[in-house]
């Protein structure tokens, strides 16, 4: 996620750049055979302007879909930040007995473990993803093929030896990880550290981080679908492609300088639609690892440090800071 106020006008340009370079390349290909050759490939602008409104629609609606799910997925997050603060503070005041400071600092610790799974789980590469384009930083994993020794370094941090061998050997660790959770938790109220109101209360907890986790799984693994992003992409070409044939109709009663502005404005308007496009491309999957991503490490590191907080724990690591203006 970019946390500066306004993407610069050549970082965006610098991202997506080709467009304006093919389409003035198409310009001035076409306009040199129209010149060259006595060539009239030209179409009425009108039609072509009626294909660019429909176009733009599509974008919109495209655009919109897209943004909904980054939007989904951070109110996702949104509810783990709260039901884990909430968490931590019901393991406080609710764990009550001999050896009860040891008992929550298990607690919470596990429940970090479980962010810090879920976080590297969402972060595996799928198939319509932009995996060519992700991140490289030390706060996730860059390929899949690095998943298992840095999760398993993070999330021994926090959980047992054993238990993390056991972790290793499942296919969605996160899902375990809350599984034992569950189970300790009612270990300790058979063993009488609270009663059974304190009890549905934190397993009520727990149900709602199993679904947050299912939403967020729902998004990562169901992508946008692709016959609207196809068409996107598809119609927003032919449009481009027309464009030029539409601006030479415009232009072509002119001479001189003014008719080789025709390549330019082809170049700008392929830019422009082809940026838009781009935009909702880059913005259907949320959890992909690329710079547009909803900063899951960073909530995450966030609610860590409240809870590690509140049991008054040690060596509590700090807020992660904006790398060039991104946080991951």
């Amino acid at each position: 996620m970019y946390v500066k106020r306004n993407y610069s006008f050549w970082m965006t340009f610098s991202w997506s750049k080709w467009p304006f370079i093919i389409g003035v390349l198409y310009g001035v290909a076409l306009c040199s055979i129209h010149l060259l050759f006595d060539v009239h490939i030209v179409l009425p602008w009108e039609p072509i302007s009626v294909i660019g409104i429909a176009v733009a629609f599509y974008l919109g609606f495209k655009n919109n879909s897209s943004y909904d799910r980054t939007w989904e997925a951070r109110k996702i997050w949104g509810s783990i930040v709260n039901n884990s603060r909430s968490f931590g503070a019901q393991v406080v005041s609710f764990v009550q007995g001999e050896g009860s400071e040891e008992i929550k600092k298990e607690l919470i610790y596990r429940h970090i473990a479980w962010l810090t799974a879920l976080r590297y789980q969402l972060r595996l590469a799928r198939e319509w993803e932009h995996t060519e384009e992700r991140v490289k930083s030390k706060y996730a994993p860059t390929v899949c093929e690095d998943y298992t020794n840095k999760l398993k370094l993070d999330v021994a941090l926090f959980v047992s030896d054993s238990d993390m061998k056991r972790y290793e050997h499942y296919g969605n660790s996160a899902t375990h990880i809350l599984a034992d959770q569950s189970k300790r938790l009612q270990e300790l109220k058979d063993l009488g550290y609270y009663e059974d109101f304190r009890h549905m209360e934190l397993v009520h907890l727990i149900t709602s981080f199993y679904e947050d986790q299912g939403k967020s799984e729902r998004i990562k693994n169901f992508p946008f679908p692709r016959q609207y992003a196809s068409t996107a992409l598809w119609l927003t070409l032919v449009f481009c492609a027309l464009v030029p044939f539409g601006i030479m109709d415009v232009f072509h009663g002119y001479s001189g300088w003014l008719f080789w502005a025709c390549p330019f404005i082809v170049g700008l308007i392929t830019w422009i639609f082809m940026l838009m496009e781009k935009i909702g491309d880059y913005s259907e999957n949320p959890f992909e690892g690329t710079y547009n991503d909803v900063p899951i490490t960073t909530i995450a590191r966030g609610i860590e440090i409240d809870l590690r907080e509140m049991i008054n724990d040690t060596n509590i690591p700090k807020p992660l800071e904006p790398q060039n203006g991104f946080l991951l």
